[in-house]
């Protein structure tokens, strides 16, 4: 037990073994959606699904390892939702490349990331933000995850002439989301240190036992699908390094590694400055603590996920809820990571805390609601909103440029995305201010790379 106080300096942030044993276990129930998710999603790409979810579980399990270990931050990390649409429709569909070449691309991006990380670019970058511009994104992906946990829940639904409406709230399974959340408000409500771990089993075990008695649409335990799990791992892993030669033939390569570093490098940046700040992580001067050893670790974690068969990975948001149940050390992410290794072994369990397939969409894609673990989003999402309190609303420039960093997180469905045009939008409004000497040199060369990602983007 010494060995981990010592290591993980539990003493130092004022924690325990326990309490990073629960906040390991809540932000894993929190982000277990992704093995199946991950896999159905690469598997459209053509990898064999079997093996998309050995590698989604390994790459997981230890970069959230070298992460907790090395870097000692509470966060965990796994394929990221975004980053693997990116590599099945753009990737692979758009861009004409085989899976092979696909992780191929992957391979590469994360060594130009260690590279950046190593050099301490990536650190200088980090720092380099303005704090109130590193609370907005915090405060913007906390907006973000909540319009997830009720997208999840079925709360709120796309409308082909408003966007999104509220579901129907008649919904079995919408239902059952709606009272997962209300359960985890009124226990964080009343205070209860385990609120969240408490909601998330208490909703499991009532649709458990809904399905039981035959109502539709309910969490249930399946064992489908695992039979060809190790028969396609071998298929899977090590098939990255046999694309190298047509994704360097591809006319487009350069715009292709520069899109995966520009998407993951900001969703790690922005992941991290949000936990990090919740974790208490940023010191007084608005810089993460061993920022550039979290970032080393993200960096290896997407090289290991491209070797074994999956997507980029990258640092999990999911891992506020881990905080907020307590997690203050790398211990917590460590336990994510062993459970990942476990999940291999006992995948049919996660079917329960994994999503409901309520309908189909109009291109025959499968609707999931996920009742069981919407109500985790949520809080956390609300929780982390309260860094407004921390930026200077008497800053005009800072005032516009956090209210579009948030308005287009929500909106666009990108972490990246907000943080570019928040970005964009600071610096033209320090310029405009005539106050571009405030501004960091790195700000203005980030912007101008902002820039021609959204002109790419639009071309």
């Amino acid at each position: 037990m010494q060995f981990f106080k010592k290591l993980f300096k539990l003493e130092e942030r004022s924690s325990n073994i326990q309490t990073e044993l629960l906040a390991g276990l809540t932000t894993f129930l929190a982000m277990a959606y992704i093995l199946p998710v991950n896999s159905s999603m690469l598997g459209a790409a053509g990898v064999p699904v079997g093996g998309v979810f050995f590698a989604t579980a390994i790459s997981a399990a230890i970069a959230s390892i070298v992460m907790g270990i090395y870097a000692n931050y509470p966060v965990a990390l796994a394929p990221g939702m975004g980053l693997n649409a990116f590599f099945t429709f753009s990737l692979v569909g758009l861009y004409g490349l085989s899976w092979q070449a696909a992780l191929a691309a992957v391979m590469v991006g994360g060594v130009l990331f260690l590279i950046i990380s190593l050099t301490g670019l990536r650190k200088t970058i980090i720092n380099a933000i303005p704090k109130s511009l590193k609370y907005s994104v915090g405060a913007g992906i906390g907006f973000f995850i909540t319009f997830i946990g009720l997208k999840s829940a079925g709360i709120i639904v796309g409308d082909a002439n408003t966007l999104v409406k509220l579901g129907d709230f008649s919904h079995p399974t919408v239902l059952l989301g709606i009272f997962g959340i209300v359960l985890v408000v009124i226990l964080f409500s009343l205070k209860i240190k385990f609120a969240l771990i408490i909601s998330i089993v208490a909703t499991a075990v009532i649709g458990l036992i809904l399905n039981a008695f035959n109502v539709d649409m309910m969490p249930s335990y399946s064992s489908e699908g695992v039979t060809s799990l190790w028969g396609d791992v071998g298929n899977t892993i090590g098939q990255g390094f046999t694309g190298f030669k047509e994704l360097f033939q591809n006319p487009e390569v350069i715009l292709i590694l520069f899109t995966l570093l520009f998407v993951d490098f900001f969703d790690t940046s922005g992941t991290l400055m949000a936990v990090g700040s919740q974790a208490g992580l940023m010191n007084e001067d608005g810089e993460l603590v061993d920022s550039d050893r979290a970032l080393i670790a993200d960096s290896v974690g997407t090289i290991v996920g491209g070797v074994f068969g999956t997507s980029t990975v990258t640092s999990y948001i999911e891992s506020a809820t881990g905080i907020e149940q307590g997690g203050k050390t790398g211990l917590s992410a460590v336990t994510v990571g062993v459970l990942f290794i476990i999940a291999v072994a006992i995948y049919p369990l996660l079917s329960i805390v994994n999503g409901v397939v309520v309908g189909f969409n109009d291109f025959g894609e499968p609707i999931i609601f996920s009742p069981v673990t919407a109500m985790a989003l949520v809080l956390v999402g609300a929780l982390m909103v309260k860094q407004l309190k921390d930026i200077d609303w008497n800053d005009t420039p800072i005032l516009v440029s956090t209210f579009f960093t948030i308005i287009f997180m929500v909106l666009s469905y990108s972490i990246a995305t907000g943080i570019a045009l928040g970005f964009i939008i600071y610096t033209v409004s320090m310029i405009a201010s005539k106050r571009y000497k405030e501004v960091h040199p790195m700000m203005y060369g980030l912007t101008v790379l902002f820039i021609i990602s959204t002109i790419f983007g639009v071309i």
